[in-house]
């Protein structure tokens, strides 16, 4: 789930406070997990890019990126790819990496950016 995270919201920082809001969701929410409609992982899952992604378009998170100075807001990619090697579990990234170019990144948008379908199709 870090490693989703990271990738969405591309900070440690604001990856350690979304991961806390996942946990206290996927707490207040167990009881409407339902086994018959998938893994319990991925559920987790869903519900951290969801977070991840609520986190982004949040006027709190968009207020702080205005005050923030430039040294402090530069990605990394280092430490992402370190991240995101040791938590993909499942080989997603593996399965990402055999489709064809345009494939990869309409699911870089809508799954790890948060695009809507029509934000997609206007790019």
């Amino acid at each position: 789930m870090y490693g989703i995270i990271l990738r969405i919201v591309q900070s440690k920082e604001y990856t350690e406070e979304v991961i806390q809001d996942v946990f206290v969701k996927i707490w207040n929410s167990i009881h409407q997990y339902d086994a018959s409609k998938g893994r319990f992982y991925t559920w987790m899952i869903n519900i951290a890019r969801n977070t991840a992604i609520d986190y982004l378009k949040s006027k709190s998170f968009q207020n702080e990126l205005k005050n923030q100075s430039l040294p402090d807001f530069v990605y990394n990619t280092a430490e992402l790819s370190t991240v995101n090697n040791t938590s993909d579990y499942i080989g997603f990234d593996n399965v990402l990496e055999s489709l064809e170019e345009d494939k990869q990144q309409l699911l870089n948008l809508a799954y790890y950016q948060g695009y809507t379908q029509n934000e997609i199709s206007e790019n």
